[in-house]
């Protein structure tokens, strides 16, 4: 069953690098991005895994834990993780859940027969402190996340999640943001005390309301 945006993340126990966890209970009240692999020693999931551990600190001051997922052993995951070390230059920073059975792989619709038969295609979900799915991505296998657009993103949910706005294409943290159309102009006015500007009716723009 294909996950949507708005559906509650489905909750799970697993085994992870960092001992078994309950996903609801170590999220917590924190915003959380669950991403999957397809398997332990790839060569583009290797970047990808030291990328998120050397900006952990980038996400720790978001209220954001991050959990990785591949569909080997526990044994292999530690392993794999000497090799991240080793050829990124950061420890593997998060947990790394052993999901040998693929049950957390069905839960969330990760794996896609037409491109991947048997193991998990790379999967980006961010979740909010909600529980609720905020946002989903999935990449080919030959192509790497880019660590700046998931913080870029997780920065226009968090700040949309606070204020009544919409952040424009290719916003990017500081940048002007859109007035929510479900405001009238009197009602922004109250909540957008440093102003806004009217392009179009339905296109009003105001300066980032938490800078």
């Amino acid at each position: 069953m294909a996950i949507r945006l708005g559906d509650i993340a489905p909750d799970f126990t697993a085994e992870t690098t960092n001992g078994t966890i309950n996903f609801h209970e170590w999220l917590g009240d924190s915003w959380g991005i669950l991403f999957s692999h397809p398997k332990d020693f790839t060569p583009v999931c290797t970047t990808e895994l030291g990328a998120f551990s050397a900006r952990k600190p980038e996400f720790d001051a978001r209220n954001t834990k991050i959990i990785g997922l591949s569909v080997d052993s526990l044994e292999s995951h530690q392993s794999w993780a000497g090799d991240i070390e080793e050829t990124q230059g950061t420890a593997l920073a998060f947990p790394l859940i052993a999901d040998e059975n693929r049950n957390v792989a069905e839960l969330y619709d990760m794996i896609h027969p037409n491109e991947l038969e048997t193991l998990t295609v790379r999967s980006v979900f961010i979740i909010g402190p909600d529980k609720k799915v905020k946002l989903t991505l999935t990449y080919p296998a030959s192509t790497g996340r880019n660590i700046d657009e998931v913080l870029r993103v997780l920065d226009s949910l968090q700040l949309s999640a606070g204020y009544t706005i919409a952040t424009p294409a290719n916003w990017q943290d500081g940048d002007d943001v859109i007035v929510a159309n479900s405001l009238s102009d009197d009602e922004a006015k109250v909540k957008f005390p440093k102003g806004f500007t009217t392009i179009k009716p339905y296109l009003r723009v105001t300066p980032q309301p938490n800078k």
